[in-house]
């Protein structure tokens, strides 16, 4: 019995130091044989002329794996994209399938830390490791696989500098630049699109804007909200939430909303239980509201998971510029332009799928 179970185990054991053999090769890999990049954190990260096999982890990195067309690329997914079909990642409805083929070699989420499966990862023994990590997570993980492993974390928001950024380091990692600046010009050109619409109209010409019920770090009711929100900056939008001073997400009191009175509010339609709860125990707060009495209550779909997904914030501005300026958006058929920006970053056009999932676009009722 004992020689039956020997063999096996010396195979298993060779496995993994032939896979560690080559991780360490990678690592210490010759100048003429590799070259070095500098990732988002000033890391110098030597790896192969010719990147041919990646894992991509944490927030942002599969998103921008299949904004760049590499997903072919890939040697594993990362446990949530397995497990999970779902839109609130835009990218995750139309690669799935080839998720759900790949080895696991990490847990997913937006937290930038490293819960990768660093065994796995050795096993597989891909060229590079591209990653939404933290400077130190990323070093970590480097350490425990002699993989190369290039960070591309970003800020969340409507294509942050930051973004760019990351976007530049993924394409040289992979070779994929003219499809990076392609994308990054056509983000810039529906920036400017958006701006230019409105820019002239005087501030007092402006309705006065609320977002409330937006995602941040979990689903919030009313009272969450951004100040400097990027679909409403992007359209020159008065957002009340600006006054607060703060920038980025934040807990407003009830009865600053009551004084701000805006005259439009967008809510996230997947987080309106939550809203409509509120409602059950406070009814006279949201009908003191100017904008639910005239019905001018409107969806605004999270944008943020795990990283932000540049085609909702961009679909979520052209929106809000139909309802806030119809007639400088006049030309804008929300759908349409939808399907527009989806088929440029994804190849695919999933507005159905989106609003399968709730992610719609469209007028709401608070107490429903």
């Amino acid at each position: 019995m004992k020689k039956k179970l020997l063999v096996p185990l010396l195979s298993a054991f060779a496995l993994v130091f032939s896979a560690c053999s080559q991780a360490g090769h990678r690592a210490g890999l010759a100048e003429g044989e590799s070259r070095v990049i500098t990732d988002v954190w000033g890391r110098q990260v030597r790896i192969p002329l010719e990147v041919r096999t990646i894992i991509t982890l944490g927030p942002g990195a599969p998103r921008i794996a299949a904004y760049l067309n590499v997903m072919d690329m890939l040697a594993g997914s990362e446990e949530y994209n397995v497990r999970n079909l779902t839109a609130l990642r835009d990218y995750n409805p139309v690669h799935h399938e080839r998720f759900r083929t790949l080895p696991l070699v990490g847990a997913g989420g937006g937290s930038g830390n490293n819960n990768a499966f660093p065994e796995a990862i050795v096993m597989l023994a891909p060229d590079v490791i591209i990653a939404g990590f933290e400077r130190d997570a990323a070093d970590e993980l480097q350490a425990q696989t002699g993989i190369p492993v290039v960070s591309v974390r970003h800020r969340t928001g409507l294509a942050h500098e930051s973004f760019y950024a990351a976007v530049r380091v993924f394409a040289e990692t992979v070779g994929a630049q003219t499809r990076g600046e392609e994308l990054l010009s056509a983000i810039d050109a529906y920036k400017e699109d958006l701006r230019q619409r409105t820019f002239a109209i005087p501030e007092d010409g402006r309705p006065r804007v609320y977002a409330g019920a937006v995602t941040f770090n979990g689903r919030r009711g009313m009272a969450g909200t951004y100040s400097h929100f990027g679909p409403l900056a992007a359209i020159n939008a008065y957002n009340v939430a600006d006054e607060a001073g703060a920038e980025g997400f934040i807990e407003i009191d009830l009865e600053q909303i009551i004084i701000w009175d805006p005259d439009v509010i967008f809510l996230d339609p997947g987080n309106m239980d939550l809203v409509n709860h509120e409602y059950q125990v406070n009814p006279s707060f949201f009908r003191s509201l100017r904008a639910v009495q005239q019905g001018r209550v409107y969806s605004m779909p999270a944008f943020n998971f795990a990283g932000t997904n540049i085609t909702y914030a961009l679909i979520n501005a052209y929106f809000a510029g139909t309802v806030l300026f119809p007639q400088e958006f006049a030309d804008i058929d929300i759908a349409e332009k939808a399907g527009e920006i989806l088929y440029l970053f994804l190849g695919e056009n999933t507005f159905d799928i989106m609003a399968s999932y709730g992610l719609v676009y469209g007028r709401l009722t608070i107490g429903e």
